[in-house]
């Protein structure tokens, strides 16, 4: 089972190269269930391979001018201040249990997973309607709506600090949608934003996690899936931004839906 969790990381990276996503929805899974990692260590690996992941991504996507740093910079910084204040002061403020009716108890971890699952189905919906003023030139000029980017950001950054997810589904749709940015541009600037909130989420975890974190899986881990992003970034290449847009959110569609179904149904 632990190699194939090392050979299912290259598809972290391959995710993140192509459709700049998708990283920390696969790396829970794989390092929880297939490498026997603690959930919660988990989550502080899934951190560093996403952010490292993303920033080699980040860094061969801004040499080739797919990255806008002007966005990373409006984008990221009140997004990555929501995502500690969410995580440092909101989330220990929600009981475990929000309420309980005979056997059904309504857990903050399902609350939270729900919420996860409907703002991914959200999300995909955006992105898979079809955008006739999105401007698939890179050489065209950014309509920007600066105070809805940063106010975007800040949503992000909370929803993302209570879910614990990367946000590259949430971060490209606000790219496209409210900056009309060509699709391949959104993904690289997505990747740089999605490196700089992992990386110093993982420095906080540090301080905590250090002795208990197995060096020798989490950099091999790493490894292959950066390995796995220049995979992707080659075959998004051979995508046009329409189709890669689709199926984006057509991706996210069919992992939140599947979220949702386990947490009600299952």
């Amino acid at each position: 089972m632990e190699f194939l969790g090392y050979f299912l990381a290259l598809l972290v990276g391959v995710s993140l190269g192509l459709i700049g996503s998708g990283g920390s929805i696969l790396t829970l899974p794989i390092l929880v269930y297939l490498m026997g990692v603690d959930p919660i260590l988990a989550t502080a690996y899934s951190l560093f391979v996403v952010g490292i992941t993303a920033l080699v991504g980040g860094i061969n996507n801004a040499l080739q001018g797919q990255v806008h740093f002007k966005s990373v910079v409006i984008f990221g910084l009140p997004s990555i201040v929501a995502v500690y204040l969410t995580r440092a002061y909101l989330l220990p403020f929600i009981p475990e249990t929000i309420f309980q009716w005979n056997h059904f108890t309504f857990s903050k971890s399902m609350a939270l997973m729900i919420l996860f699952a409907v703002v991914m189905i959200l999300a995909s919906v955006a992105m898979i309607k079809p955008c006739k003023n999105c401007n698939e030139s890179e050489n065209s000029t950014l309509k920007y709506n600066y105070p809805m980017i940063l106010l975007e950001g800040l949503i992000v950054g909370v929803l993302t600090g209570l879910v614990g997810a990367g946000g590259g589904f949430l971060i490209i749709p606000a790219l496209v949608l409210l900056a009309r940015m060509p699709m391949k541009l959104a993904v690289g600037t997505s990747l740089f934003i999605i490196a700089i909130k992992s990386l110093l989420g993982f420095l906080g975890d540090l301080q905590t996690s250090y002795t208990l974190i197995n060096w020798r899986l989490l950099l091999y881990f790493t490894l292959l899936s950066a390995i796995g992003i220049f995979i992707g970034m080659l075959l998004a290449k051979k995508i046009k931004g329409n189709r890669l847009k689709t199926a984006f959110g057509w991706f996210v569609l069919i992992m939140g839906t599947y979220i949702l179904i386990k947490e009600l149904i299952m």
